[in-house]
């Protein structure tokens, strides 16, 4: 044991010793974007430069992996004056319900975003209340052309490094724009995302009332900034849980334990092992995350993150059961299954996952100082039908049944009796499933 756990903590520490220069690269790289942007509020000042938030930063601390940042770019736009007119509740699986934003016939200070170049007029003419309505499509297309001329000006008068932006690089996608920025040797590709800040709050923030585990105070910043509206198609918007999830990350960065320490081993051995060094697609950074979450949420006692090897399985057994069950809920909406459409071979994804929970001392090692016997499989060929409970009855998704799952991979060290009995009474549930299925 004394072996396996400085295994995981060799692997945490060389991933640690790259996060300085990391932290430097992307600090260069967010520089010269917020150069450009601030061009672009510079060209229109319908778009704003936020400077409030240093949790991408804190995100891309945490990531071996390179998948894209989304950077927001919020709309100088007063919401309250707007309407927001809901589209109906989400059909299931969906994620937060759409709206658009209409334009009152008689709002005040709201001239600029009645221009044809962001706003649709309103085919109801009968309509009294709204004129038309703000198009993210049409503001998708504004924020492009400012940044190709914002970039373009920001190089001819070297405000941003040489070769650090390129306009060709800017990429058009259905709701955001993604564009490449290089610092040093490591290219950062961005996401960059319109949103309109409204102080309101929305039904996504209630599940944040519900979540144990998390810090009072991030809890109470969450429910205080409202929820931002983000593109959801051409023509309608929806409600980002980018902040609010974010928060919830960075919230767990200030208890005890090892819960972002297992965040970042998963992330390198998903980017090493399971994508075969990011040459093969599979799970990104925001599944992981959304595990991680859930994860703390089932397991809010401090006794179950003190151990770093424990930590990582608590996650590794959420993981594999939204796998198996083809469903990992969205943790503010979880009616919203992040796996739907998400394009992966998910039993080979799998598959992958599975055969490092049960053996991840191969995936573990750094170099040949690490060569040693390999322990046996800690599993057998049934626990995928373990996994697979949630799926006929949501009842299992509960700490006991997950405590059953730990107990499964020889990583269960909890010593409350209550928390002993409750998984002792899943495991006989189980038993007793199993012999009416035979």
């Amino acid at each position: 044991m004394a072996a396996q756990v400085s295994l995981w903590h060799h692997y945490l520490h060389a991933i640690r010793s790259r996060e300085a220069p990391r932290a430097q690269d992307y600090q260069r790289a967010e520089n010269a974007l917020l150069a450009v942007l601030e061009r672009v509020h510079a060209l229109d000042p319908r778009f704003l430069v936020d400077y409030s938030r240093d949790l991408q930063a804190f995100q891309f601390s945490l990531r071996s992996s390179e998948d894209p940042l989304d950077m927001e770019v919020p709309l100088q736009v007063n919401t309250e004056a707007l309407l927001i007119e809901e589209l109906g509740a989400p059909e299931p699986g969906d994620g937060p319900a759409l709206c658009r934003l209409g334009v009152p016939r008689e709002a005040v200070g709201l001239a600029q975003w009645r221009t044809e170049d962001v706003f649709s007029t309103s085919e109801d003419e009968g309509k009294a209340e709204c004129c038309g309505h703000i198009e993210p499509g049409k503001v998708l297309r504004v924020l492009k052309d400012l940044l190709v001329a914002a970039i373009v000006h920001c190089r001819h008068h070297s405000l941003i490094p040489p070769g650090s932006l390129n306009a060709a690089s800017l990429s058009e996608e259905q709701l955001h724009l993604s564009l490449l920025v290089s610092s040093g040797w490591r290219k950062i590709r961005f996401n960059l995302v319109p949103v309109v800040r409204r102080k309101q709050g929305a039904p996504t923030l209630e599940r944040v009332r519900l979540m144990p585990g998390f810090p009072e105070g991030t809890l109470r910043r969450i429910l205080g900034h409202g929820v931002d509206l983000m593109p959801a198609s051409p023509q309608h918007w929806r409600a980002s849980t980018g902040y609010p999830l974010t928060q919830l990350l960075s919230g767990l960065g200030s208890l005890q334990g090892h819960r972002l320490d297992s965040l970042c081993i998963l992330d390198r051995v998903n980017h090493e092992s399971w994508k075969d060094g990011g040459q093969s697609p599979g799970l990104t950074f925001d599944h992981l995350k959304m595990a991680l979450l859930w994860a703390s949420v089932l397991f809010p006692a401090p006794e179950d993150w003190a151990e770093l090897q424990g930590a990582v399985y608590r996650v590794l057994v959420v993981l594999l059961c939204c796998l198996a069950t083809r469903n990992l809920p969205h943790p503010l909406c979880p009616g919203h299954n992040l796996l739907h459409g998400c394009g992966l071979d998910l039993s080979a994804v799998y598959q992958r996952v599975e055969r490092f929970a049960s053996q991840p001392e191969m995936s573990l090692r750094i170099h040949a100082t690490h060569l040693g016997r390999i322990p046996p499989p800690r599993i057998d060929n049934g626990v995928k039908a373990l996994l697979q409970l949630p799926a006929s009855d949501p009842a299992y998704w509960t700490t006991a049944y997950f405590d059953v799952l730990l107990d499964k991979f020889q990583v269960f060290n909890i010593q409350d009796k209550d928390r002993i009995s409750a998984m002792q009474g899943i495991f006989r549930k189980t038993k007793t499933l199993g012999t009416e299925q035979s």
